[in-house]
């Protein structure tokens, strides 16, 4: 037998990222200082444990919410302190609008009702103070979208990542543009405050925790099941 099963103890949930102790990595995470904040509202139904980036991002930051639940009357009451311009944080939108299918060679992009690109690209993505993520398969999200009327006063964006999603075979995503919450975070923050060093240390700990989960899943199977089948509505 393992030596991870014969100890009870390692079985318990790690109080911050919510992970069983087998598969934390939080004695490596590193904090990122940001002017971006983050919001992170999470599906009660899309809980997982053992693959779940929600709260292993909100690690990184000092001041990132992560919040579960189905609604909320305004987007102070989900952040938990007053905000003063919802219009100045942007939600990572769930359309059918693709970047690959605009006249744009960006990773990150400002969209109006439409669907279709804003001007003043530069202008609009200077001034977000504020992102929301949305956590959870594809349905789960969008049914945070519709739930969530004060949404509608934030700014749109999309993502066109150049690269897949690190998941590989063990999440696979319905859309090239599919990433896990904390490759989402880090391409936005790394984008709008122009710095790789974001991204770079957001991947490298979703590269952790993948090897972690790949480490125990051989060793504790019942612990880190095998993937199941693709689900074509999942995001996360």
């Amino acid at each position: 037998m393992s030596n991870l099963v014969a100890a009870p103890d390692l079985l318990a949930e790690c109080v911050h990222c919510g992970k069983p102790m087998p598969l934390c990595i939080c004695d490596s995470v590193t904090s990122i200082e940001s002017r971006i904040s983050i919001l992170i509202l999470q599906h009660p139904q899309e809980q997982d444990r053992a693959l779940g980036t929600a709260r292993l991002t909100a690690r990184h930051f000092k001041d990132a919410v992560v919040k579960i639940g189905r609604s909320w009357p305004s987007l102070a009451k989900a952040l938990g302190r007053p905000v003063h311009d919802p219009s100045r944080w942007a939600v990572l939108y769930l359309g059918s609008s693709k970047v690959s299918e605009l006249d744009t060679d960006a990773e990150i992009v400002a969209i109006d009702r439409k669907g279709e690109m804003e001007e003043g690209q530069r202008a609009i993505l200077k001034e977000i103070e504020g992102i929301v993520l949305l956590d959870g398969t594809w349905s789960q999200a969008k049914a945070l979208w519709w739930r969530n009327a004060w949404m509608l006063k934030c700014q749109r964006i999309i993502l066109g990542p150049r690269q897949p999603s690190r998941y590989g075979h063990l999440r696979k995503e319905p859309r090239r543009d599919g990433l896990s919450t904390i490759e989402a975070a880090g391409l936005v923050l790394g984008a709008l405050e122009r710095r790789p060093d974001i991204p770079a240390t957001l991947n490298a700990s979703f590269e952790r925790m993948l090897a972690r989960y790949r480490e125990v899943q051989r060793e504790m199977p019942e612990l880190a099941p095998k993937p199941k089948k693709p689900d074509f509505r999942r995001r996360r």
